[in-house]
């Protein structure tokens, strides 16, 4: 299964992040797919059609393209940023009902902007190839900070179509995706009210409340670290106590490799792995993985000690570790991963706002982290015989 993870290697804002060629784990390799259709509507009651903006950007696995207004992809080039020093990708909406667009196998994000575009500026990579600075709402200087927008990740690939709702980064529009194929599926659709539910919920919570931007969005904690607005040591006590949990007894972490078992040695929680293949059977272990205590970036990031790599035995150990870690079970629950939603976030050191955002949600899926997809919490969808995908703008 394809994952926001592998979907879109870790995207982040800025020039030299900007590259999504060739990073995609989802990025199209085999023989093209028919394009598919996107619906876009909206509902959101607040903004007009006439006010609303769409951007289809990404990489066809070879090049950086965007989806021209009528349909087509075509390559970015740093000929297309106009006077103003940024492209004009945007796609209107049709004055009334759904828009409806191709959308061409490629790896990438469906982006809304709402009153106002966005600035986006085509820029060079590290290889010299055309890129994009893509939008960042969680940086004050960022040319996009005072306009609405949000987005959505979406892999269309000749295998099928993975997609999902993010909060990863911050939250501002309510938007749900529904994938229709070989099932009918929908995600990300806001409860009633939820939008004003989330931005109250994260002031309320102790040290979130500086995450608030105006009546914009709420940026999410990791974001916040670097403009001062979280407190970098936030997991520290949280961290502490469950390194010193299994001082004394196991932690187990089921992967579908099978069962590790850890104890914390020498301020480092080591893990032996299953013996033989996928852990049936003798031989040698599968692995050992040992992890030093991660920093409340690592937590919020899910990067650094707690990095997932896509090998099989440390990744999905690290991955577990630390959505444990945000839902605040992993000192509480020797058994990893647990499953059961109740559980989760119910100590006072927890990710405050990804549990808003699950709140939020009517199937109680979000990706308020980039492990969310940890025993299935995500706010992700796939379909491998896909016939249309819609988009909506929620109302606010």
């Amino acid at each position: 299964m394809i994952t926001r993870r592998t979907l879109l290697g870790g995207l982040t804002a800025g020039a030299a992040a900007a590259a999504l060629a060739g990073r995609a784990a989802g990025a199209p390799a085999r023989p093209a797919a028919a394009p598919l259709p996107l619906h876009v509507v909206n509902n959101s009651g607040a903004y007009a059609n006439g006010s609303v903006w769409i951007y289809l950007l990404g990489n066809d696995g070879t090049q950086q393209i965007r989806v021209t207004p009528d349909g087509r992809p075509a390559p970015v080039a740093l000929a297309d940023n106009g006077p103003d020093g940024y492209t004009d990708y945007a796609i209107p909406l049709a004055a009334n009902g759904p828009t409806t667009l191709g959308l061409p196998p490629m790896s990438g994000r469906i982006y809304v902007s709402l009153g106002a575009k966005l600035k986006i500026k085509a820029v060079a990579d590290g290889n010299g190839r055309p890129a994009l600075a893509y939008p960042a709402g969680w940086v004050a200087s960022d040319p996009n900070y005072d306009v609405l927008h949000d987005c959505a990740e979406f892999t269309h690939t000749p295998d099928g179509m993975y997609c999902n709702t993010t909060m990863v980064d911050m939250f501002s529009v309510p938007l749900a995706l529904r994938l229709t194929g070989a099932a009918d599926q929908t995600t990300g659709t806001l409860k009633d009210g939820a939008r004003a539910r989330i931005f109250a919920d994260v002031k309320a919570a102790a040290g979130f409340d500086r995450l608030i931007v105006g009546d914009r969005r709420v940026i999410a904690p990791g974001h916040g670290l670097d403009s001062g607005l979280f407190a970098a040591d936030y997991f520290a006590p949280a961290i502490d106590a469950a390194w010193s949990a299994y001082a004394a007894k196991d932690l187990t972490v089921t992967t579908t490799a099978g069962t590790f078992t850890g104890r914390t040695d020498g301020g480092r929680l080591t893990f032996t792995g299953p013996r033989g293949p996928k852990g049936q059977g003798g031989g040698a272990p599968v692995g050992t993985v040992a992890f030093d205590k991660p920093s409340t970036r690592d937590v919020l990031f899910c990067d650094g000690t707690l990095a997932a790599p896509n090998d099989g035995t440390r990744g999905p150990v690290a991955a577990v570790l630390g959505a444990a870690l945000n839902r605040a079970t992993l000192a509480t629950h020797a058994a990893q991963p647990v499953t059961d939603p109740a559980a989760f976030y119910q100590q006072p050191l927890a990710n405050h706002y990804a549990r808003a955002m699950h709140a939020a949600t009517s199937d109680g899926k979000a990706y308020g982290f980039a492990f969310d997809d940890v025993a299935g919490f995500a706010s992700y969808i796939e379909d491998h015989a896909p016939k249309e995908l819609t988009l909506t703008l929620t109302p606010f």
